[in-house]
């Protein structure tokens, strides 16, 4: 077939090789997924052959087929992007940078700065994947406390909700960047910050990302257990929002690594079928909106750890194409990072030590890192190349490298 068919097709023939289905197997699959009796087999073949042929499914099919393949429907059908442009807070406030910090010098503050402030502290989560962490974390440390000391203003109880809400928002983005920097202990504390002023304002999404924190903090150290229950504790307060999905995940990576199969199984469905009953995120570059495309960076995670490496090949593709614009751009740097460590895990596995290697070194390469998720992913591949490779001058070059890495940051120094 011609590789100009869309995205989606291509992928639909790709999870479905991956799985060693053929099309009558697919299309039995999918059965298992519907509520209402479908047509007989013979026409469910002809109907997935112009599926997999590029004939998009009417709107019936496509959570079917997404659920049959363990994602959800935008995953696989994406809808189109509503991407943020440096202009945003003057389009959307009409006022500039200069305009709001004037305005919070004064002893009130009207409503429409709040709405100002509202849209810088989205611009700057929506810069997190791609902008620098040492600017980021500046620039979200001067805005925090530009928040905070509007505590000192005449504000109405609504404002002061809002003030709250908008304090623990740059909390959770500043604690990302200073573990993501390797500055554990600040981190932590910036998170127990969130936390505190998500109780005191009543803001349950705020909380639940503050417990998704603490569950990705303790992924990245080793301890699986306090995953579990960080991500449980977070669930009960945030439960309705998109957060829930992330902990499922978070969850769903920790049972991964405790080698249980059938509750990763069971913490990727709960989290599927969250996400498909939430409406499609406006902004997909925030960095606390659960995104469909993020569900399969997931299930990446968890099929790699399990040892299912044509599943978790083919889900590392995807997320490095859904990750990377059509010029080369990459809007997802830290996800393509784990992608590549992915596709560098299941070559190695496979005896392609040279392709291990370039998948490898790449995805140590790239300005934004997320430091303690690569190294807690490239140990994986580390442990392959010890174990298969252990001679090979290639190999132990990329273990140097890989623990120059860890030596940089320390406290994220890999075993």
């Amino acid at each position: 077939m011609s590789d100009e068919r869309p995205a989606w097709a291509r992928r639909i023939a790709a999870e479905r090789a991956a799985r060693d289905w053929s099309q009558l197997e697919a299309v039995r699959a999918l059965r298992a997924h519907a509520q209402t009796e479908l047509p007989a087999d013979d026409s469910m073949v002809r109907q997935w052959k112009r599926w997999e042929s590029g004939s998009m499914p009417g709107e019936f099919y496509r959570p079917l087929i997404a659920a049959t393949f363990g994602t959800v429907t935008h995953a696989l059908f994406p809808a189109p992007a509503r991407r943020n442009g440096e202009e945003e807070i003057l389009v959307a406030s009409g006022m500039e940078t200069l305009e709001i910090v004037s305005r919070l010098n004064r002893s009130d503050v009207d409503n429409a700065t709040l709405d100002a402030l509202r849209i810088t502290a989205d611009r700057l989560c929506s810069e997190y994947p791609f902008m620098p962490s040492e600017q980021l974390l500046i620039e979200g440390r001067q805005w925090l406390k530009r928040v905070v000391d509007l505590h000192s203003k005449s504000l109405t109880l609504a404002q002061h909700r809002e003030v709250l809400a908008l304090s623990g928002w740059l909390a959770l983005l500043v604690g990302c960047v200073e573990y993501d920097s390797g500055k554990r202990h600040a981190a932590e504390s910036t998170r127990r910050a969130a936390l505190s002023i998500a109780t005191e304002a009543d803001h349950a999404e705020v909380a639940g990302w503050a417990h998704e924190m603490r569950a990705w903090f303790a992924l990245t150290t080793g301890d699986y257990r306090g995953v579990i229950s960080a991500a449980r504790a977070g669930a009960e307060q945030a439960a309705h929002h998109g957060v829930a999905v992330q902990l499922a995940g978070q969850e769903a990576k920790a049972w991964a690594r405790l080698g249980d199969r059938r509750q990763v199984e069971v913490a990727l469905d709960r989290g599927r079928k969250l996400l498909e009953g939430m409406p499609h995120p406006e902004n997909l570059d925030h960095h606390f909106v659960v995104d469909p495309a993020k569900f399969d960076f997931y299930a990446m995670d968890c099929y790699r750890l399990v040892g299912e490496d044509k599943l978790a090949r083919n889900l590392a593709e995807e997320v490095l194409r859904a990750g990377t614009d059509f010029d080369g751009t990459e809007r997802s740097p830290m996800r393509n990072a784990e992608a590549r460590v992915t596709l560098g895990v299941t070559a190695a596995r496979e005896g392609d030590l040279e392709q291990a290697l370039i998948h490898g070194e790449r995805a140590l390469q790239g300005d934004r890192q997320s430091v303690p998720s690569l190294i807690m992913t490239s140990r994986e591949l580390a442990a392959v190349m010890r174990e298969r490779y252990s001679k090979e001058p290639a190999a132990q070059d990329y273990l140097s490298h890989l623990r120059d890495l860890g030596q940089a940051k320390p406290g994220f120094l890999p075993s």
